[in-house]
């Protein structure tokens, strides 16, 4: 079982080598303003030519799309999480901390003292602002 385990992680490794090399050697056309693949990757499912990423109507392909293509969703899923489920940290904020009720109804309640003191500042310029031209009239 483990040594499944580590075949796997070396294969999605090896996808995830291949993946970076994709994108590096990557061919920019600026005047169309797209970006395409320079050979074929046949392990990520992309052909030579294949527009990886454009200004619009473009979909760039995902990389945990094409793990999922090789592998069940359940281990590509552990060996590559989405970042749309998020990671370890969301988990810890959404599950795990305990969310403070009382600090969050403290700082409404100094937002709203402060809200009723009437900060006095200054004007610039006497209150006309910034004003860096003279309004006097030209000549006098």
């Amino acid at each position: 079982m483990e040594t499944s385990v580590v075949n796997l992680r070396e294969f999605v490794d090896e996808l995830r080598q291949e993946w970076k090399l994709m994108w590096y050697s990557r061919i920019e056309d600026k005047v169309r303003a797209e970006e395409i693949a320079d050979k074929n990757y046949e392990r990520l499912f992309v052909d030579r030519g294949l527009v990886l990423l454009a200004t619009r109507k473009c979909k760039p392909p995902e990389f945990h799309e094409i793990v999922e293509k090789h592998l069940s969703s359940i281990d590509a899923e552990r060996f590559n999480p989405t970042h749309i489920r998020g990671g370890v940290r969301k988990f810890i904020k959404e599950y795990i901390t305990v969310k403070d009720k009382s600090r969050a109804q403290l700082k409404e309640e100094t937002r709203a003292a402060l809200e009723g003191i009437k900060s006095h500042q200054q004007l610039k310029h006497g209150g006309r602002g910034w004003l860096n031209i003279s309004l006097k009239a030209s000549g006098q």
